[in-house]
């Protein structure tokens, strides 16, 4: 599977970001990414380039709850030239801002509240908007399968590869926290996952001190499963 680093804590963007950035940009993530709330738009333009320059794809993930903020974050990574937009349940209004830009749309399935985001929704629900997703044209969904509030983790995303079938890609974010969770996920057919938090808190592989060493764990753990399609858009 793949690993997308995400340079968060709480859901947020850290504030220091960029420079966190070039802590790190050595140890050989290809996936970074950030929330589009906790820094300010110029600080995003800079972290958005110093990924793409490095070699790593870019990732933005839509924590924002309403329906404008939702928005103005799809115009935002639109302008800012990521190149895989997570998160947010505007899809018809999303796909439509994205249009031709060539940036892949992962959004939410099921139906999430809040901030930091819970996720509520029945398996059969998930499986029945991945499909529906897949069907409009986005490569993959945005899974927030230990954010679940109704039902087991693991079953969510067991529907999600129903729904998505061979085509779509599976990213599950929020609370992956242990190679157990990493393993039980490549087992259910997820494409990647999200770290965020657990990397920064140590609380990966508890008994060591540097943040990188944290991603080398999960770089270690992570190896197994098909991963991601270096190439996902729409439009």
């Amino acid at each position: 599977m793949d690993f997308i680093f995400m340079l968060t804590r709480q859901d947020r963007t850290v504030e220091d970001c960029l420079a966190v950035f070039e802590e790190i940009r050595a140890v050989g993530v290809t996936h970074i990414g950030f929330k589009d709330v906790g820094v300010d738009r110029p600080t995003l333009e800079a972290l958005n380039r110093r990924i793409k320059d490095s070699g790593a794809l870019s990732y933005m993930e839509v924590v924002s709850t309403s329906r404008e903020e939702v928005l103005q974050s799809a115009r935002t990574a639109r302008e800012i030239g990521i190149d895989r937009l997570m998160g947010g349940t505007e899809l018809d209004a999303v796909l439509e801002i994205l249009e031709g830009s060539g940036i892949g749309y992962y959004p939410f399935p099921g139906l999430p509240v809040g901030h930091p985001t819970q996720l509520g929704g029945t398996p059969e629900l998930v499986e029945r908007q991945c499909r529906a997703f897949v069907e409009r044209g986005c490569p993959g969904v945005d899974l927030l399968a230990y954010r679940a509030t109704e039902a087991d983790p693991l079953e969510l995303v067991r529907a999600a590869r129903r729904g998505l079938g061979r085509r779509g890609e599976l990213v599950v974010a929020g609370s992956v926290d242990s190679p157990e969770r990493i393993r039980a996920l490549a087992a259910a057919g997820a494409d990647a996952f999200t770290i965020g938090s657990a990397a920064f808190d140590g609380s990966f592989s508890p008994r060591k001190g540097l943040l990188r060493s944290q991603l080398e764990d999960i770089l270690a753990a992570a190896d197994s499963g098909p991963g991601l399609q270096q190439a996902a858009s729409v439009g």
